[in-house]
Parts: C-alpha cells; sequence; structure tokens
C-alpha cells in the first residue's frame, strides 16, 4: 500500500456479495485511518474499483510515502512505520473480508501486471552477485535512470519508478514488480526497458543475469544474504516445517502475472481455473533442471520445492473448488496461515507461528494488547504462498523464470484465458470433472514428467494444446494484436518438449555435461 487519498464510498457489487451491516467501514485519508461509521456497505474510498489507484502488483515489500532530499527521494523501507495506520476501532473479520472485496473492478478498469525474478552473477567467476554489487547496482540504475531508492536503515534495498518497483529477494534475486499496465504490448515494452536499464550499469561491472527457474550451479552456502529483516525472521522458521525453505528463498526465480476480477462470482471463476491449469503453465514454463552443477531429476526443481517448504502457506488449496468458496472463505484460511512478523517502530517483530486471529483479539504475545491495521493484513497475505494467491487481485504463481521472450509470454497465457469470458468459461467446463485428486496428482508429477506426465486416456501435452488455443483465441478476441506473444510457448505445447529438456539435451551434448553454458545460454 501507499498513501491514499479520499474517494467516493465503494457498494460492493450486489453479485459478489452480501455487504452486511458492518460496524468498520473505513474512510482512507493520508493512509488508512479507520473510523467507525454504521452502514449497509463499506466505504472503502480508493481502495475501491478506481484504477487511478491501483497498487496493482507492488508488494508490500516495496513501497511507501517518501520524502525528498534535495532532487534525491528516498523512499521508507516498507512495510510502514505502525504510525501510519490508526484505528479508532479494532479490525473484524468483516473488515478483512472488505478488504479483499474491495479489488473487484469493471472489466475496462482490468491491468496486468507482471512479476519477474532474474539471478545476477559475475561474468568471470559465474559467483552469485554480493549484496555490495547488488547496491551499486541499484545506486547506478537510480542515478542513471531516476529512480527513488528504498532503504532499510542504512542499507539500500529496491527501487521505485511511478508504479514500477524493483526488489531483493533474500538471495540477492533481482525482481522487478511491473506497473498495472492495459496491454501486453505495454507489459512486454516494460520488460524490455527494465532489462536494457540494467544490463546498462551491469554490464560495465562486469555482472550478468541468468533466466532461469532454480539456481544451477551454486548451493546455500555461496548465495549471499540480503539484509532485510523480514528474510531473517523467514530463514530462522524455515527448516521447522519444511526441508526446502531455504532453498525456495535462496535459489529460485519465478515469472508470475496478476490479474483483476469484477466481482466475488468472477474472482472464485478464474480461482478456479488458474489452480487447475497452473501445472500446465509449470510444465509450458519448466526451466530448472540443474542443481549445483548436475541434473537434479526434475524439469521444474522450483515447484517441486514448494511441496516442501511449507505446506501450511503453500500448495493448490482444495477449498477453493467448495461451493460456499468466496472472500469469507479464504479470510478463514489465511487468519488460520500461522504469521511471520509484525512490523513496528522500524523493525520487524518476529511472530513465526503464531496465529493472526490471536492478534485480532489483541493477544499477539510478542505485543500484547495491540491490534493489527490493514497494514498487517496485507502484509500477512504476502506471507502466503499457494499456486494461486488472492490479495485485491489473483496471482498465478506457477511459472519458472525464463528468458525474456518467456516473461512476455507468461501473462499472455493467462490473460488470454482469465480475461476473455469465452475462454474462461470453455476452460470451466473442460475442468469441471477433474477431481481434487487429479488436481493434486498434476501438481505433484509435473515438476518430473512435465507435459509428458499421463492424464486420462492421453498426456498432458493434450490437454495444453487445447488450453493454448483457447488462450490464443481469448487474445484474438481482445484485439490488440497479442497472440504473437505466445509464440514462445506454443511451440512447447505442439511439442511436448520443456524448456528444461531442451537444456538437458545441451547438457548431455554440445555442453559435455557442464552447466557453466546455461549461463550464456539463457543470459538477458
Amino acid at each position: 500500500m501507499a498513501t491514499l487519498s479520499m474517494g467516493s464510498s465503494y457498494c460492493i457489487p450486489s453479485e459478489s456479495m452480501q455487504c452486511k451491516a458492518g460496524p468498520n467501514v473505513y474512510s482512507i485519508a493520508n493512509n488508512v485511518e479507520a473510523s467507525r461509521i454504521k452502514g449497509s456497505c463499506v466505504s472503502f474510498a480508493s481502495l475501491a474499483c478506481d484504477q487511478r489507484n491501483t497498487l496493482h502488483n507492488l508488494r508490500s515489500d516495496g513501497i511507501r510515502s517518501g520524502r525528498k532530499r534535495g532532487q534525491q527521494v528516498i523512499v521508507a523501507a516498507s512495510p510502514p512505520t505502525e504510525d501510519a495506520v490508526i484505528a479508532t476501532e479494532p479490525l473484524t473479520k468483516e473488515d478483512l473480508v472488505a478488504y479483499l472485496a474491495s479489488g473487484c473492478k469493471t472489466k475496462e478498469n482490468w491491468r496486468i501486471g507482471t512479476e519477474h525474478e532474474k539471478f545476477g552473477f559475475e561474468s568471470e567467476t559465474l559467483r552469485p552477485m554480493k549484496y555490495e554489487q547488488i547496491s551499486e547496482l541499484l545506486y547506478g540504475i537510480s542515478e542513471r535512470f531516476d529512480w527513488d531508492k528504498i532503504m532499510e536503515g542504512d542499507y539500500i534495498i529496491g527501487l521505485k519508478q511511478g508504479k514500477q518497483s524493483i526488489s531483493l529477494e533474500p538471495g540477492g534475486q533481482f525482481e522487478l514488480s511491473g506497473a498495472p499496465l492495459e496491454t501486453l504490448h505495454q507489459t512486454c515494452a516494460e520488460v524490455n526497458s527494465h532489462l536494457y536499464q540494467v544490463k546498462a550499469v551491469a554490464e560495465e561491472m562486469g555482472i550478468g543475469f541468468l533466466g532461469i527457474g532454480f539456481q544451477p550451479k551454486w548451493g546455500i552456502k555461496d548465495i549471499p544474504i540480503m539484509p532485510k529483516g523480514r528474510y531473517e525472521i523467514m530463514r530462522n522458521y524455515m527448516p521447522k516445517v519444511g526441508t526446502l525453505g531455504l532453498d525456495m528463498m535462496f535459489r529460485t526465480c519465478t515469472v508470475q502475472v496478476n490479474l483483476d476480477f469484477s466481482s466475488e462470482a468472477d474472482m472464485v471463476r478464474k480461482f478456479r481455473a488458474g489452480l487447475a491449469l497452473q501445472p500446465i503453465a509449470t510444465a509450458l514454463f519448466a526451466n530448472s533442471p540443474f542443481t549445483e552443477g548436475k541434473p537434479n531429476g526434475y524439469l521444474s526443481m522450483r515447484s517441486q520445492i514448494w511441496t516442501d517448504t511449507d505446506n501450511n502457506r503453500a500448495g493448490m488449496l482444495p477449498f477453493v473448488f467448495d461451493d460456499s468458496f468466496g472472500f469469507e472463505q479464504y479470510v478463514d484460511y489465511a487468519l488460520d496461515v500461522p504469521m511471520y512478523f509484525v512490523y513496528r517502530k522500524k523493525k520487524y517483530i518476529d511472530c513465526a507461528g503464531l496465529s493472526f486471529r490471536d492478534f485480532l483479539a489483541g493477544k499477539l504475545s510478542p505485543i500484547p494488547g495491540e491490534y493489527p491495521n490493514l497494514n498487517d493484513w496485507e502484509n500477512h497475505l504476502t506471507t502466503i504462498f499457494p499456486e494461486v494467491r488472492l490479495k485485491r487481485y489473483l496471482e498465478m504463481r506457477g511459472a519458472d523464470g525464463g528468458p525474456w521472450r518467456r516473461l512476455c509470454a507468461l501473462p499472455a497465457f493467462w490473460v488470454g484465458i482469465l480475461y476473455d469470458e469465452i475462454s474462461l468459461q470453455k476452460v470451466l467446463d473442460m475442468i469441471a470433472d477433474w477431481t481434487m485428486e487429479e488436481r493434486e496428482m498434476l501438481r505433484n508429477k509435473v515438476p518430473v514428467t512435465g507435459l509428458k506426465t499421463p492424464f486420462r486416456d492421453g498426456l498432458l501435452r493434450h490437454v495444453a494444446q487445447d488450453v493454448m488455443q483457447l488462450a490464443k483465441d481469448g487474445l484474438e478476441r481482445r484485439g490488440y494484436k497479442e497472440t504473437g506473444f505466445l509464440n514462445e510457448v506454443a511451440e512447447v505445447a505442439r511439442t511436448g518438449v520443456t524448456p528444461a529438456e531442451k537444456l538437458l539435451e545441451l547438457y548431455h551434448g554440445k555442453w559435455g555435461r557442464s552447466v557453466d553454458p546455461v549461463f550464456q545460454e539463457l543470459l538477458y
């Protein structure tokens, strides 16, 4: 969230949910100041269906209010201090539901937000970039291309320009969170502009960037740790809840797209389609077959890692297919996901494993008597990692990072399916009789066998070809001449050969069983 201005009251559309006369209704001024007003609909002001204030895909570990220093702008590290949000009354569960519902937007205001991560490495040694090099790179991009700096204490941890932000993942993976854009042409232009700027500074430093889903050469001990407080809490907690959480933090890269919905019913339809088809996206974009210099037995090691990172907060969310599913049911799920942290007085307070329900009741043991604000809720939602994630938009999270053409193909695939009513309905018809067991089977087998995974009477490749046609048809009906962005993965669906299998063929042949050439093969 960023500074929010006053707006008109927002009534949740009747087809999306019944609006209960709740005690807590919000007027937004400065940041989120909660005031208690009784009424029959929720006033969420600028958090409503007004695209002007959409902060579509700026992660909550991103952007807060800035303060000028001469011509330089320093943006405070987020989440913000607790002073930014003053609640006159404790939040209720209804407020948390209304927060999600406030994401509803009319179709003309739907946007595309793309996020992608990449590995920086020293061109001579292939070693991961150290924080000192990342800091120099961020300062260089800021000065040369007029980005505002995001600081955490004395450390630069990201950049902001308009509605775009650059942030650091735990092991220094370099992430662009793009602005909410109208067309895939704008999205791909944004990707190209970002890569140009990064390369312009990085090449002078002897730094390259690799587009792949899992670090192919180096062990965890070789990966630098970023100076971000929330990551220290996660690093300590991860080994308690799974065996692969540190690999997820330090050695994976993804590309994802964030997409809008018009109502609760529309959210449910898109959520179900996204979850059912996520294994197909994982297969089409599978691009992580190496670990520490050798084949690892997977086509998408990145996807496999999520199966044993923290199953309290990851997975395929079978309850989304329940007839009763809606915003409230997702809130119930999120409330039961153990917390990581609370941010107070410019410090992260370790709350790992504790309950947000207790926080709502003022019974969070590290800060007894304190109640959450909407920023706390927003931050908690960012610590949940299912294959599709709900915030005030839906995030498609199943794809490996890859080279730049695939960065444009991933949003194209999902926009063609989810932003076209005909293609979306055909997908829902297609998946209507898929069982929970079949969806889980695909989730678990695709990281190993990709499009060659057996499914019913054939292979997943055959389903992927049908889905790819629906995505293409959906893009054609949008009328923006966007179907070309699918070319990069249409060939994968046609042949059934994933990007990872092509890399393995090179490894066993031309590369002489060395992974080092991958740093040139997938160089941005």
